[in-house]
């Protein structure tokens, strides 16, 4: 892995690593919980977060655009726990794949071409907003016990 992935897998597992705590006081009637009409719906919104990493960083290693390879179908929470933890999985292995020249290609993502590293940079800052948001959802469902937002160092 380069030094660059190596500094952007860290950040994105701090934030990751909070994903599945965040779920498990979740109950699939939740799922359909949105705070706008046309908002995602609650659960939606992690399988969007889930499927986006994996997403980006196929992108990033073919050198063009790459559609998720997880599965994204749920009707439970446990559906969606499982998709978390392939999609956590599946981004691990992929970010230890990333090499330097991969991170200086140019990618076309929508017409808008960039380094890959710009856009790994933006699959981490993408994750960040959606769980802010995913946040937000969750105590406006009612569930009052979060995690902190980000896994924290280990105490000494």
């Amino acid at each position: 892995m380069s030094h660059e992935g190596q500094q952007q897998f860290e950040r994105w597992h701090r934030h990751r690593t909070v994903l599945l705590p965040l779920l498990q006081d979740i109950h699939s009637e939740n799922l359909d919980y949105k705070p706008w009409e046309n908002a995602h719906t609650l659960g939606a919104l992690v399988v969007h977060i889930a499927a986006s990493s994996d997403m980006f960083l196929r992108s990033i290693l073919n050198g063009s655009f790459s559609p998720p390879s997880i599965s994204t179908q749920y009707e439970t929470i446990d559906d969606i726990r499982s998709i978390v933890q392939a999609s956590s999985e599946s981004s691990t292995a992929l970010f230890a794949e990333l090499s330097d020249s991969q991170l200086e290609q140019p990618l076309d993502f929508n017409g808008f071409v960039a380094p890959g590293g710009v856009w790994l940079n933006n699959m981490v800052d993408h994750e960040i907003h959606h769980k802010g948001q995913l946040f937000t959802y969750v105590r406006s469902a009612g569930i009052e016990k979060v995690p902190f937002f980000i896994m924290q160092p280990s105490k000494q």
